[in-house]
């Protein structure tokens, strides 16, 4: 008797915190908040913050040609078998930040009525900031203004973002980018967008090597800047006939150095990397069943 009702105990204790662990899992919201340690594949967090950089329609091997984007790939760890996902430009900024293309086939203004990580990021206690270069502010939502183009910018395309003049604001001018550097205000998440000049869409890869150099070879090479700092360098697609492949370098205090990984990874698997590193669940979309990119850390 007095063993049956140990086992009767063990198993009530059993059924007790199964039921608890899955009332904490069932809640509802958008976002796959995981609990520490379940389903985090990259569960070392080797990086705090997160600086990202795109630039457009080249062919893997033609930017690994170019002298700066090939220093980076060999300082940091290349991704030599990294993907976009759709054609043209546009689809792959949305994926990017929105787990998903969300309908969107072109270039054309879309307004899109998602989530993206900029609500994981606010959800958690997180900051977040789009410096692009040319943007005229107060929540421009035009197609392009000088050589701004909205489709270049995925945030002002989501409508949480584009109908709240507080998000709105998180959307600023590249020249902010500098005095947030100064004033050590450096949001959790920095997507940096540079104009239809700098970004190589209009001049090529060359010159998008050499402005990338110029602009930001310094904060690059600071090792106070990239301690803690998953520095994303790539590019939003290939060209027509490319296959999608795509250079993607990653840099910071964490990554292995002079590391070329041979996993096939997309886009979706950056945005997964960056949602397990920081902490913030998923979006529930393309995200959620992603590879997250775990051979590369320290």
């Amino acid at each position: 008797m007095k063993v049956r009702f140990q086992f009767f105990v063990i198993f009530l204790c059993i059924f007790v915190l199964g039921c608890s662990r899955v009332s904490k899992s069932s809640g509802s919201g958008h976002s796959n908040q995981e609990e520490p340690g379940q389903g985090i594949l990259n569960p070392s967090a080797p990086f705090e913050k997160v600086f990202i950089i795109v630039f457009e329609n080249t062919d893997a091997a033609k930017a690994l040609k170019q002298p700066y984007f090939k220093y980076l790939a060999s300082k940091g760890a290349y991704l030599n078998k990294f993907y976009a996902v759709t054609h043209p430009s546009q689809g792959n900024y949305v994926a990017l930040t929105a787990g998903n293309l969300h309908g969107v086939s072109g270039d054309g203004d879309y307004d899109l009525d998602v989530t993206s990580i900029a609500d994981l990021l606010e959800e958690n206690g997180m900051t977040w900031k789009s410096y692009a270069e040319d943007y005229p502010g107060d929540c421009f939502n035009g197609t392009k203004s000088g050589k701004y183009y909205r489709k270049h910018n995925p945030f002002i395309s989501y409508l949480n973002i584009q109908q709240n003049p507080l998000r709105c604001s998180n959307i600023v001018s590249s020249d902010q980018l500098w005095e947030d550097i100064r004033n050590n205000e450096l949001p959790t998440y920095s997507f940096y967008v540079p104009d239809i000049d700098n970004d190589g869409h209009d001049t090529g890869v060359a010159f998008a090597d050499k402005w990338l150099k110029e602009n930001f070879s310094d904060l690059i090479e600071d090792e106070d800047f990239m301690k803690d700092m998953l520095f994303v360098v790539t590019f939003d697609e290939s060209t027509f006939f490319g296959g999608n492949k795509i250079y993607t370098a990653l840099l910071g205090s964490g990554v292995i150095p002079n590391k070329k990984s041979e996993v096939r990874y997309d886009l979706y698997s950056l945005l997964r990397t960056i949602e397990d590193g920081l902490g913030i669940g998923t979006l529930n979309q393309k995200d959620e069943t992603a590879v997250p990119i775990d051979d590369v850390w320290l």
